[in-house]
């Protein structure tokens, strides 16, 4: 299945850019996924890296899950692939995890978050809208160019992990 990459619009209003440009970010990793095995997909960057292209899709479905389920949505959404040590921090089970992980439901699971996000961000009336992250206020606002931030990041690995697989390169 062909993905569809809207680019984002050159003028238009903050919101309307801001979604775009996260829309287009999350088509951006699912291209750079398009077209590859099971085993391409678990292909590890370069060691002690545990990045792969599976591990990202799992990891971005955990932040939207975190932003838009958690924070803004105020829900009690449990983690879908990482679990607390022993100390309290998360373990990174969303990279660690991913040679016997089931990559159609991962992929799945990661467009269902996406999908429920972009419901959340329609039920805002605004930009302002303020939630509360370990004590900090944060705007919608905020947590939209933050995940702009958090896809283009992650989808320059993507692109190196590609790249390393097949060759495939561009934006």
């Amino acid at each position: 299945m062909a993905v569809e990459r809207v680019e984002p619009p050159g003028v238009a209003d903050e919101r309307t850019m801001l979604e775009s440009w996260l829309d287009y970010h999350r088509a951006t990793l699912a291209v750079k996924c398009e077209d590859l095995d099971d085993a391409q997909l678990r292909e590890r960057a370069v060691p002690p890296s545990t990045l792969s292209l599976l591990g990202l899709v799992r990891h971005m479905a955990e932040v939207e899950r975190a932003w838009f389920r958690r924070v803004l949505g105020g829900e009690d959404a449990p983690h879908l692939y990482c679990s607390r040590t022993a100390d309290g921090d998360l373990d990174d089970g969303d990279f660690d995890e991913v040679e016997t992980a089931d990559i159609a439901e991962d992929f799945a699971t990661w467009r269902e978050e996406c999908e429920h996000s972009r419901q959340v961000a329609a039920s805002l009336p605004s930009l302002d809208v303020t939630a509360e992250r370990r004590g900090e206020v944060l705007s919608f606002r905020w947590v939209l160019v933050h995940m702009v931030e958090e896809y283009a990041r992650h989808n320059g690995h993507a692109d190196l992990i590609r790249e390393s697989i097949d060759g495939a390169v561009g934006d």
